[in-house]
């Protein structure tokens, strides 16, 4: 039976598709926890209140690098190359969304806009990751391997959407609504193209790893497909409602060292 449960299983078994998978995965994160720790030192200063939980969040994403590298090393398995048309967290960034990198590698400090648009940003992308890490936590949280990584990075990633949440709301109670659900909007429509087409890439891939058959490969290339055209059509508005989260204060204190997985 064909299911998200079985593709992982299938992943997370043979050696060179989870070297993939994982090399992905790190590169993603580490980048980034750059981005949020260039936006860290470029707050303006009067937001320097939000610095510190900014600096949480990059370290966050840099722990979840290094969780997943070291995945790789307990397996004895170097990272690869992570494939251009794979690189989510690159794509984004060459569409446009969030904050450019030659912007971020300048010393001038960011404005109040600037600093909206990356939280709106992180907002939808933090969604995506939310809910990628619910799933393996469903189907993985007690595996012997992964069990307490998963639920280390789930638990990281539902935090990184709190806050946003928390602070995008509270940049909206300062007369910023219009502004917000107008680069909200943007950011989804956006993410959700680029994550159909890292998702039929990442599969593509997968699928020349693993050998699928192409009955296979065009089963699950239609489902991102009917996945894509219903978040197009519908789904995308989760990514830019507001809520007061359960979680207050999500990042505000020290991250939690990945050595606690271990």
């Amino acid at each position: 039976m064909l299911s998200a449960k079985s593709l992982f299983q299938e992943i997370l078994d043979d050696d060179d598709a989870f070297r993939l998978f994982c090399s992905i995965a790190a590169s993603g994160e580490s980048q980034g926890g750059w981005e949020n720790g260039r936006i860290a030192a470029l707050v303006p200063g009067s937001l320097r209140d939000l610095a510190p939980k900014i600096t949480r969040h990059g370290a966050d994403e840099d722990k979840h690098g290094r969780i997943f590298n070291a995945l790789l090393k307990q397996r004895g398995l170097e990272p690869v190359v992570v494939p251009y048309e794979t690189d989510y967290t690159l794509l984004l960034e060459r569409h446009g969304i969030g904050l450019a990198h030659d912007q971020l590698n300048r010393d001038e400090p960011l404005s109040e806009r600037d600093i909206i648009v990356y939280l709106a940003h992180s907002r939808v992308t933090e969604q995506r990751a939310s809910e990628q890490m619910q799933l393996l936590r469903r189907y993985f949280a007690d595996h012997p391997a992964l069990g307490r990584a998963v639920k280390m990075i789930s638990r990281d990633e539902d935090n990184h959407l709190a806050y946003c949440h928390e602070e995008l709301l509270r940049f909206a109670r300062a007369g910023h609504g219009r502004t917000i659900q107008a680069v909200l909007r943007e950011c989804a429509l956006a993410e959700i193209r680029v994550y159909r087409d890292v998702s039929l890439a990442v599969m593509s891939h997968m699928g020349t790893v693993l050998r699928w058959p192409r009955a296979k490969a065009a089963v699950l290339a239609a489902g991102i497909h009917g996945m894509y055209a219903y978040e197009r059509l519908a789904g995308w508005r989760r990514m830019v409602s507001l809520e007061p989260p359960a979680r207050r204060d999500a990042l505000g204190g020290p991250a939690t060292p990945e050595a606690e997985y271990a």
